[in-house]
């Protein structure tokens, strides 16, 4: 059968390439499903041999990035369409372009008009000062957030906004902290390690402070390949472990980070925290799966609920709600706020809770309120309370 749209498609893409219109073009839907390539990340760029494509092929633990000339860059693509993935979508100000295979075989070529502009640029963004610095930052380019020459890589200039974010909304809470002498710092669910190296910088080299660093990922390879950053880095008291949040064994935890743990795993991580009685408590929650069965509303609120999307979110909510409180509950003053904006990605709450010395709170009131709230919903236990034998 032959293929009517694809060189309609290349025509198309060679035209906005050589007008210097192309924002970003993305191959995704992989064929085979089992390829450690999950899509590919073309952008322009001006290098001093003249117009390149830029190439970022993202694996599930690494990115690679090349460079090719023009006429190389469209046969790469042309291939990868044929033999790695099934979409193809062109984004420019004017119009975006997709171009995808169905399941019968035949190709498909829809345009239509762009919902965000964004500005063209054949160069690397000029970052504004932020807390995390580029210059001569080995994780970070070890990452793939950098390149050769230090400047924050297109295409990763919002996961470079997200560090930064995370570190600016961190840095009031760890100023205020009084730690011991090389205090513990564990991230539970570390992944590919961009937020551990980020806290770890900015508590050695912009805080000046003396600390260990543990992250603890059940992905062995991830865990050896931020071990090996780490020691490019120089960053001799940050330590990456093969484990669980539940199970790892680790001394005094002082502040416990755990980001996107899913569904009652971040219970755990608040459990360790509470256990060993850590100053500073940091997660963003993901997945609500436990409260969301638990739900049995038979009152007035009852329609909230019968409908899938709003049920899974007043799942969120009332989960997030209890773990807040009993934070409060076990000694803890606890802030809820949003982490990201949501174009970035949906799992976008942070709760914070910090240790208070003096605890002037009335247990019981927080834990009838809690029951109350229960109650409402029809929830007999918050998997978070069990843990705390409450």
């Amino acid at each position: 059968m032959q293929d009517t749209q694809l060189p309609i498609f290349f025509e198309k893409l060679q035209s906005i390439i050589d007008n210097k219109e192309l924002i970003k073009l993305l191959l995704t839907n992989k064929r085979d499903k089992s390829s450690d390539l999950n899509k590919l990340i073309i952008t322009a760029v001006e290098l001093k041999k003249g117009l390149s494509l830029n190439f970022v092929y993202r694996h599930n633990t690494k990115d690679i990035t090349k460079n090719f000339e023009i006429s190389e860059g469209l046969d790469i693509i042309d291939k990868a369409l044929e033999k790695d993935f099934y979409n193809a979508e062109i984004f420019t100000n004017t119009e975006n372009i997709s171009y995808t295979i169905l399941p019968n075989g035949k190709a498909q070529l829809k345009t239509t008009k762009p919902l965000i502009l964004a500005p063209v640029t054949l160069s690397h963004d000029k970052i504004k000062d932020r807390l995390i610095e580029v210059k001569e930052n080995i994780y970070l380019r070890e990452l793939g957030i950098t390149n050769a020459g230090w400047e924050v890589r297109r295409e990763m200039s919002d996961k470079y906004k997200q560090i930064n974010k995370y570190i600016e909304l961190l840095a009031p809470y760890l100023n205020e902290l009084s730690l011991p002498e090389n205090f513990h710092v564990v991230d539970m669910g570390s992944g590919k390690g961009y937020l551990t190296f980020a806290l770890y910088d900015y508590l050695t080299n912009n805080l000046k402070q003396h600390v260990n660093m543990t992250g603890v990922e059940f992905r062995e390879d991830l865990v050896e390949i931020c071990n090996s950053i780490a020691d490019k880095a120089g960053f001799d008291q940050l330590n990456f472990v093969k484990g669980t949040i539940e199970e790892t064994e680790l001394e005094k935890i002082d502040i416990l980070i755990a980001l996107h743990a899913c569904n009652t795993a971040t219970d755990d991580a608040i459990y360790r925290g509470i256990q060993s009685d850590a100053s500073l408590i940091v997660c963003a929650p993901c997945c609500h799966k436990q409260i969301r069965k638990a739900m049995h509303v038979t009152n007035e609120l009852s329609n909230i609920t019968k409908f899938g999307i709003l049920k899974e979110r007043q799942a969120e909510i009332i989960t997030d709600t209890l773990r807040a409180m009993i934070l409060e509950a076990f000694g803890y003053k606890t802030n809820v706020f949003e982490f990201i904006q949501l174009e970035h990605t949906p799992k976008n709450v942070m709760i914070v809770g910090k240790k208070i010395q003096k605890v002037n709170h009335d247990k019981q009131l927080i834990l009838n309120n809690i029951a109350a709230i229960k109650q409402i919903f029809g929830i007999e236990k918050h998997y978070l309370e069990t843990l705390m034998g409450i």
